[in-house]
């Protein structure tokens, strides 16, 4: 029993390309992009100053690998989950956990720290403005046009442009973040978030429920064509 346990256990371990990433973020949030040092990291890490590179092959390498891991990124991801993909028909049911699951990201001291150093750093360093662009507003964009696409074509909302519809509900959430978590002098309680998430829901869901309004009933969703998605 104690050797499945101790497998068990290590099988949870971090890597240690993870514990390279969480102490980097722990790091430049600290110290600033240009303020930390490989030295400093691979002490923090608990391993030589070479074998970093093992992992990574620089420290522009690393936050490149933040930038892709973390905050809005992840959030794309969960879109590809099969959990997401099960809602392809469920439009209340997919914007309600899609929010629910951005405040339990939202209240991730990672995501802070991540928000701090991308803040600082993505016009610094060669190649982090176009992989922060690709990450954080092309593809998590692309994935939820595609849903609301779905949701139009199936009769289940209205609108006319599923790509701004998309674009709407983000910006939403992204107003209620900045109220509760980043403006304020300390975030929210969480009960007080999650109300302004139910009214906004509530506001949203109705604006673009299926058969409102005479006109959306005659118009085809952007990007219908004869009974088929255009492609992006």
């Amino acid at each position: 029993m104690a050797v499945h346990t101790s497998s068990a256990a290590e099988a949870a371990a971090p890597t240690t390309r993870e514990r390279i990433l969480t102490e980097a973020l722990n790091l430049f949030a600290q110290s600033g992009y240009g303020g930390a040092s490989m030295r400093e990291l691979a002490r923090r890490v608990g391993i030589r100053e070479s074998s970093l590179y093992n992992h990574f092959p620089g420290k522009a390498a690393i936050l490149e690998a933040i930038v892709s891991e973390h905050g809005p990124a992840s959030s794309a991801s969960r879109l590809e989950e099969p959990r997401y993909k099960q809602l392809a028909r469920q439009p209340a049911a997919f914007c309600r956990q899609f929010a629910l699951d951005l405040v339990e990201q939202w209240s991730d001291p990672r995501e802070h720290q991540f928000q701090k150093v991308i803040t600082a750093e993505r016009n610094r360093v060669p190649g982090i403005r176009a992989k922060f662009a690709d990450h954080f507003y092309a593809r998590e964009e692309s994935l939820m046009t595609a849903y609301f696409r779905g949701f139009a074509l199936a009769g289940l909302v209205s609108t006319p442009d599923p790509r701004e519809t998309a674009r709407l509900f983000a910006a939403g959430l992204i107003y209620i973040r900045l109220e509760h978590y980043v403006m304020g002098a300390a975030p929210s309680p969480r009960a007080k978030v999650l109300e302004a998430i139910d009214r906004y829901l509530d506001f949203f869901l109705a604006l673009i429920a299926a058969g409102r309004g005479a006109d959306n009933k005659k118009r085809k969703p952007k990007g219908e064509n004869r009974g088929k998605a255009a492609s992006d």
